[in-house]
């Protein structure tokens, strides 16, 4: 651990619950030295592995290289996954002979200037829900993970470019960072405020002409920007003074919202002929928003516009805790730019990160008009958070060049702040945090 600092998110709790949630949505990738290993460990029948089940899939095409993954059973479960939702690699060998990715979710390592982060993936619902033992307790553990897969020039990693062409060092860039983060732990407004604030006054620095300005000046100015927007978004701010989302985005964002709401990534890359025909039939109902919907997964069946579009009420104080906590370790855990991102700059990565504030609040509705007319429960924003965040930062459609242009168009349109405002919970209900 020589050369770097280890950093943890104090606010965060994580232990596993063998919900066995990671075994069923993850394809595992494994380095040559485990695929020896594993496949040296005479894994038969008697261990709980059906006759002719493959343990691995070879990955990529001769000339490129070739890799594995573990392969999963007829029903989705990870090959080396009991009846029990038990790790059969545990169970026989202990928890350190499993492949490194297994033993490294939900973990993320990034590095921040002289220091390496730690984040973690809302995918499981342990996270989202922050239960388990502190970060904090767990520092020994994470140390000897952390070793395993950080490079030993990480303190040598440029920083994100701020936006277009721009980059600053990494003190001034973790001076937008601490300001986003400052901006975000003002409990005492609702965290779709506390998102338009951000967004508003990053919109303003991306703006300014930065060229000299440096060191304690752009501090200045960060604060500067961060009054004015608290002044012009006061907590009790109606959201509904904001416009309706333009036709367009509208369009847009049904189209973005439903690759995160559908369970179809698959690091394989390889596409039957008709699950291609169905991706490209379900994107065009969403654009189009007819009367129904397709279904996205199975926890987002088929369902009427007109239902998806009521307005709901939401859990608030519950609902508000777990955005927020999820906003700020993201932030902190620098998950969402730079190489951890889709290389996108720290403006647009915001940006993508704050429009999951919009899909999360979505896809909770669209789960919560399956049932009735009744209001969201706080169930139905876990899983739509460990839904969407299992493809945030992760679906390779989600970095695509027309995701990436969605995204910049959403922006220029105005919607993200109006989508932001329109489908999460009416403010009136919000109850500060402390």
């Amino acid at each position: 651990m020589s050369g770097y600092h280890l950093e943890l998110p104090t606010i965060q709790n994580w232990s596993c619950h063998s919900c066995s949630g990671c075994c069923r949505q993850h394809r595992i990738a494994i380095t040559a030295a485990e695929h020896e290993r594993l496949a040296g460990q005479q894994w038969t029948e008697a261990d709980g592995i059906a006759a002719g089940q493959p343990l691995f899939v070879r990955m990529g095409r001769w000339p490129f290289r070739r890799w594995w993954r573990l392969a999963h059973q007829p029903d989705g479960r990870c090959v080396f996954l009991d009846d029990q939702g038990l790790c059969r690699i545990h169970a026989r060998f202990g928890e350190p002979a499993k492949p490194l990715a297994c033993r490294i979710y939900p973990y993320a390592f990034h590095p921040k200037g002289q220091q390496v982060v730690v984040g973690l993936r809302y995918s499981c619902p342990s996270v989202v829900r922050n239960q388990g033992a502190s970060l904090s307790s767990q520092r020994g553990e994470l140390k000897s993970l952390a070793a395993q897969v950080i490079p030993a020039n990480v303190t040598q990693a440029r920083p994100p470019r701020l936006h277009g062409g721009l980059r600053l060092d990494w003190p001034d860039t973790l001076r937008v960072v601490d300001a986003l983060l400052a901006t975000l732990r003002e409990a005492s407004s609702p965290i779709a405020i506390r998102l338009l604030r951000a967004l508003h006054w990053l919109e303003l620095l991306e703006q300014a002409k930065l060229d000299s300005i440096r060191g304690p000046r752009l501090q200045e100015l960060l604060d500067l920007l961060r009054s004015a927007s608290a002044a012009e978004l006061p907590g009790t701010f109606d959201l509904d003074r904001l416009p309706e989302p333009t036709r367009v985005g509208g369009t847009l964002f049904r189209l973005h919202a439903g690759q995160y709401g559908r369970i179809d990534m698959d690091v394989a890359g390889r596409w039957l002929a008709g699950r291609r025909l169905k991706l490209l039939w379900t994107a065009l109902r969403l654009a189009r928003g007819g009367r129904e919907l397709p279904g996205l997964s199975p926890e987002f069946p088929p369902l009427s516009f007109a239902a998806l579009e009521r307005r709901r009420d939401f859990p608030s104080f519950d609902f508000d805790e777990m955005l927020s906590r999820y906003f700020l370790v993201k932030l902190q855990g620098m998950s969402f730019c730079g190489r951890a991102y889709y290389d996108e700059s720290l403006v647009d990565g915001f940006r993508s990160l704050a429009l999951m504030f919009p899909v999360v609040c979505w896809l909770a509705r669209w789960r919560a008009a399956v049932r009735g007319d009744g209001p969201v429960t706080i169930d139905d924003v876990v899983v739509a958070l460990t839904t969407a965040d299992h493809h945030h930062g992760y679906s390779p459609a989600l970095g695509t060049f027309a995701a990436k242009g969605r995204l910049r168009t959403l922006h220029k349109l105005g919607d993200i702040p109006r989508f932001i405002a329109r489908l999460g919970p009416a403010l009136a209900t919000h109850q500060p945090d402390g």
